[in-house]
């Protein structure tokens, strides 16, 4: 069996580097569309040793529960965002996916489909997981109309759960089994 369980064609998932990856990190909080589309709380710039303190603290309390990974592009393994699965629970074999793509210019190249299906990858494939869900914002079109056609279905709506601006938004739960992910690939070769 030969398979790049972490490579793709344009991008790799990678081990989070905080030394060398909070600086760019720290940018994209700076940001609020991105930190908007990741994050239901508050936003606010965090400064490189903040990211460094987050990474330290979530090693600290690592368990085997949580699999994050840097995303770097192939042609310059420069750090373009961040992937992985959370509040895995082994016994009903689910999982909770978080994906971002940090600076605006990288997004819409490919990079964030091909990073989708290495975690699907490795969450059906590697890890043996039945489900993998997925949060956003009404507001998120963009993320919602991307997990949609990569087999996602809307599981879950809490109505007007989101304050922003004024408004409230609804939070959605997308969800992913392992036969529709099977069907998906199968669809795509």
């Amino acid at each position: 069996m030969n398979t790049q369980l972490f490579q793709g064609a344009l991008v790799r998932l990678a081990p989070i580097e905080p030394e060398h990856d909070a600086e760019i990190e720290s940018q994209w909080t700076h940001n609020a569309e991105y930190m908007r589309a990741m994050f239901a709380e508050p936003m606010r710039p965090l400064s490189p040793n903040q990211i460094k303190k987050k990474y330290e603290d979530a090693e600290k309390e690592s368990h085997s529960n949580s699999f994050q990974f840097a995303l770097r592009t192939l042609a310059d393994d420069r750090l373009i965002g961040t992937v992985g699965l959370a509040r895995i629970e082994w016994t009903n074999g689910i999982g909770g996916l978080t994906l971002g793509i940090g600076a605006a210019d990288d997004r819409g190249k490919g990079y964030g489909g091909e990073a989708l299906r290495l975690i699907l990858a490795y969450a059906f494939g590697e890890l043996n997981l039945y489900r993998v869900a997925v949060n956003t914002f009404e507001y998120n079109n963009r993320a919602i109309r991307f997990f949609e056609r990569a087999g996602f279905q809307i599981e879950v709506r809490r109505r007007e759960a989101i304050h922003r601006d004024g408004k409230r938004w609804d939070a959605v739960m997308l969800g992913l089994l392992r036969d529709e992910w099977i069907a998906q690939v199968k669809r795509q070769s």
